[in-house]
């Protein structure tokens, strides 16, 4: 499966973004797709997960309340909404894609990535 990733941008504290990925194939339906996230000069973090159905959803502690992640099979996309962002919410968003646990560190497939920077 290919992921590509895009909605990134610059947005002010405390406003609101949405950040897409959207996968190639007809296998896409049958993957967990987590989102993961890297600011410069520190470790990948992991942001979100969701289940193939789509009926489990996993976030990580820093966003858990602000952002939620969601999932159209029939469009081949996983989104996640981010509200109330924060500067420290800034980096480089990743979609990754696994047939393992959602909750697994790790992923077989990475999209390319999008730039979201929050202004103080």
């Amino acid at each position: 499966v290919q992921l590509q990733a895009s909605g990134g941008g610059l947005v002010q504290a405390g406003g609101s973004l949405r950040v897409s990925c959207a996968g190639s194939g007809r296998t896409f339906s049958t993957y967990n797709i987590g989102w993961f996230r890297q600011a410069p000069g520190k470790e990948r973090e992991f942001v979100a997960a969701i289940s193939w159905s789509g009926g489990i959803t996993y976030y990580g502690d820093s966003v858990k309340g602000r952002f939620t992640i969601s999932r159209d099979n029939a469009k081949n996309t996983v989104y996640l909404q981010m509200n109330s962002l924060k500067p420290e919410d800034t980096g480089v968003y990743y979609c990754a894609a696994t047939r393992q646990g959602a909750t697994t560190p790790n992923y077989d497939y990475w999209g390319q990535g999008t730039q979201v920077t929050v202004s103080s």
